[in-house]
């Protein structure tokens, strides 16, 4: 009986404790809330054999050195984590900036505008038709979260 009762008395302790990571995102409760919206891009393009984790690495620290440098305070933070730094995260800095799944898409839109004038993205594409979903596609990346840092994300998943 007292087996019983402490068993069932850990499963509560265990069910009203927060959760910050899930067994398929340990970055979800930890960079970014639970995704509000979840979608699925199929790509239009196949990974390059030579992206690797090295690669990726490589890309969000470009990007993320590109946005430090700009004149004024970033508006987002990116980087790449996961084993195999498979998934791209943009954390909003700015208090009701990235609150919305209609500003992701905006901020998405800008990101595919800024990769078709890229060298890269020109050589590897069909740059008019291609997005930024198949620049990370192409890198080997296999996930995007978007979020506002406080209570909003979302997230697609690429294929």
């Amino acid at each position: 009986m007292r087996l019983g009762l402490f068993a069932a008395f850990a499963a509560l302790i265990l069910l009203a404790s927060p959760h910050y990571a899930v067994a398929d995102d340990s970055q979800e409760g930890y960079y970014y809330p639970k995704p509000k919206v979840v979608e699925t891009y199929m790509a239009r393009v196949a990974t390059l054999a030579d992206s690797d984790r090295s690669r990726r690495i490589g890309f969000a620290a470009a990007l993320a050195k590109e946005i430090a440098d700009k004149p004024y305070p970033p508006t987002f933070y990116i980087f790449a984590k996961g084993d195999e730094a498979d998934k791209l995260i943009i954390v909003g800095t700015i208090d009701g900036g990235l609150s919305t799944v209609y500003r992701t898409r905006a901020l998405l839109a800008h990101l595919t505008a800024s990769a078709r004038l890229t060298d890269f993205f020109q050589q590897n594409t069909i740059a008019e038709y291609a997005t930024f979903f198949d620049f990370l596609k192409l890198l080997g990346f296999k996930q995007i979260t978007i979020t506002d840092g406080v209570a909003f994300a979302h997230q697609i998943k690429i294929e």
